[in-house]
Formats: C-alpha cells, structure tokens, sequence
C-alpha cells in the first residue's frame, strides 16, 4: 500500500513540473509561428536611402551594401514596415572604366529587409546606371522597371570636366557624379534609390 502511495505521489510530482513546462513552451515557440504575415504584391515601390557610398573604383560586384527605408512598405492600407527600417542589398554588377577604353557600370538590388530584428529575403528590380567610355561627358541612366525619372547630365563649370547628374522625379535628390575620363561611377550616401519588387513577399508587420 505504501508503496504504491510512493509511486502515485511522484507521478503526481512528475505531471505537476512537465504541465506549466510544456504550456510555457506552447507560448514560447508557437508565437513566431502565428505570427501574422501580410503579403506585400510584386510590383510594389521600395524607396531607399542609401547608407553605404558606392564608387565604380572601390566596390567589385558582390559587395553589399546597407540602406534604409525612405518612406513606407504597405500592402492592404497596412504599414508592414515603416520608414528608417533597415535593408540591405548588394552590386550584382560593378565594373570601373578603363584608362583607354570601356566604361563603368554599377547594377544594384535589394536583397533583404530586417523586421522585428530579423532578415527577410527580397526579390527585387535592379538599378542600373552606366558611365560612357573616354570621350564621354553624361552618365546613361538605365532603371529596371523603377522608374525614378531620367538621369540628366553635363559637364560642369570646366574645371576637370566632372559632369553630375540628378535623378529627377518622386521627389528624389540622388546625385550621381562622373568623371570626364572614362566616367567612373559614385552614388553617395543618403542618395535615393527605388527599385520595385519582382515577386510578392509574405512579411510580419513590424512592431
């Protein structure tokens, strides 16, 4: 009799520890789980200010780069995420003018943006700009479906023939500065850059 007191006492022991145990769990891991996901539709606008300088001379295709969200990510009159939220990208082109002959070009796109402290694969339009060869004096612009306006160059005031181009549209203020010779390639930091997504992408709503 005894003995089965003892038997029954520690099961009861037992039950009492694994219960509030696996109901802590249930609360712990099924939360990011059920997590509520809206899904933001290919074609979306993604405005970015860039945090990272690019230049033509000193950054080899692969290199990624960190920006931030300039205005709102929506999708269903939602704010998925707001304006400031990191992202990040990479140059999945980037070639430097040659002292005698071709031309520079840098080919940009996002790759991730950082909600609730965690990274979420992008599948976006890339963003073109290409420098002319020697000889040249304007930057051609070319936008893969981003449509920020058309790039207009020039030289500028002499000097060593530095032409800059403003990128003209959505309010932007992007400068984008070419040498003369060869054109080599800079996007500054807090230049704005918009891409568009190419495939809808399920995302938390950012807290």
């Amino acid at each position: 009799m005894l003995k089965r007191f003892v038997v029954a006492a520690t099961l009861l022991a037992g039950m009492a520890i694994v219960i509030p145990n696996s109901g802590a769990n249930s609360k712990t891991g099924a939360a990011p789980q059920n997590q509520k996901r809206i899904t933001v539709p290919a074609g979306t606008r993604v405005l970015i200010r860039m945090v990272d300088a690019i230049d033509s001379t000193k950054q080899k295709t692969g290199y990624r780069f960190t920006a931030t969200l300039e205005t709102n990510l929506q999708a269903e009159d939602i704010v998925v995420a707001p304006r400031g939220t990191t992202v990040y990208g990479r140059l999945a082109n980037a070639s430097s003018a040659g002292k005698m002959s071709g031309s520079s070009q840098l080919t940009l796109e996002l790759t991730d943006i950082v909600i609730n402290g965690t990274a979420y694969p992008l599948l976006t339009s890339t963003y073109e700009i290409k420098g002319k060869g020697e000889g040249g004096n304007t930057a051609k612009k070319v936008i893969g479906g981003a449509g920020l306006g058309a790039l207009i160059g020039g030289l500028a005031g002499g000097g060593k023939g530095a032409g800059i181009g403003a990128l003209a549209g959505a309010g932007a203020g992007t400068a984008i500065a070419a040498s003369k010779k060869g054109e080599q390639l800079q996007i500054p930091s807090e230049s704005l850059l918009e891409f568009r997504l190419e495939q809808p992408v399920a995302l938390p709503v950012s807290r």
